[in-house]
């Protein structure tokens, strides 16, 4: 018996890396899983492998599972249709749906062009949000037809969307969109029987390589692998979880086995009276409106 038998989940951009491990424990728990990835480069170029999401598929049918592959680009509506309905017209239903895919294009703002910004906002934020909104069409008639609904929705965040990160404006802007847009689904969903929560995972990917280093993300023999993604996985599967009806709109940082809990924007400093504020004195009170904040700018220090 699974944790998930009888789910059937899509993930996103999971031929490689954190979305390949998570497509093989959902299956390894019980779901029937549609792998989605177009094959492309970090950066999003085309070539290489057209579909690694074959290699995934068939290590989850060679151990006795249910899979499918699919190729659609997400960050486009059409995909993000398409991929949906080939869950439901595959395997009859769509319980599990993880976004996850994603691109590079590191610049610092100054050097940054459209394109960059353009592509990283188009796979990231709209790639979350083509999925997700024929997801939630087809949760939601289900659930006005009368039906017992358990959608869940499993986004990926990132650190760099909820510290910001110097040279990644336009991943880190997508990213704290998609915070935002989990919070939204939240709300939005939960009369649905629909959860939505995201993740802000650390693991060893292409993508964090170069963020990282390669050096130093591998562990010593026979210890604890913290950068092995299969440790984000067991924290999605858990999401995806029947029991995990009652979380919804958090936002969790996954590193090895530490797991944050974030809260959102909360007040840390106000000041208050019944008439307006010149910038003179705002400049004065400054000391009480800010003296929640440590510094000035937030970093990743709590890890």
């Amino acid at each position: 018996m699974g944790l998930l038998d009888g789910k059937v989940a899509v993930v996103t951009g999971a031929g490689r890396g954190i979305g390949r491990e998570e497509a093989l424990l959902l299956a390894a728990e019980g779901a029937r899983v549609v792998v989605n990835d177009v094959g492309a480069g970090l950066h999003g170029e085309s070539g290489g492998d057209a579909h690694p999401a074959e290699e995934v598929v068939a290590l989850i049918q060679t151990a006795g599972g249910e899979a499918a592959v699919n190729g659609d680009d997400i960050s486009s509506w059409a995909g993000g249709k398409n991929v949906v309905e080939q869950a439901i017209d595959t395997f009859g239903s769509l319980d599990i749906l993880v976004n996850n895919a994603g691109i590079l294009r590191d610049k610092m703002s100054f050097n940054m062009d459209e394109s960059d910004w353009d592509d990283v906002i188009r796979v990231h934020l709209k790639g979350h949000f083509a999925a997700t909104h024929h997801a939630a069409v087809y949760w939601r008639n289900r659930a006005k037809s009368g039906e017992d609904v358990t959608g869940r929705i499993i986004n990926t965040s990132s650190e760099a969307g909820l510290f910001g990160n110097a040279g990644q404006a336009n991943y880190a802007a997508a990213k704290a969109g998609i915070a935002a847009l989990t919070w939204v689904e939240a709300r939005e969903l939960g009369r649905y029987g629909v959860t939505s929560n995201a993740i802000a995972p650390r693991a060893r990917t292409r993508m964090t390589e170069t963020i990282f280093g390669g050096d130093g993300m591998s562990a010593a023999e026979g210890a604890f692998d913290a950068w092995d993604p299969k440790n984000i996985a067991n924290v999605v599967a858990f999401l995806a979880a029947p029991a995990s009806a009652d979380i919804t709109g958090q936002i969790l940082v996954v590193f090895g086995a530490d797991i944050y809990a974030m809260s959102a924007f909360k007040a840390v400093g106000q000041v208050t009276r019944d008439k307006a504020w010149t910038p003179e004195e705002l400049v004065a009170a400054k000391g009480d409106l800010f003296k929640g904040i440590s510094s000035g700018v937030p970093d990743f220090s709590f890890i």
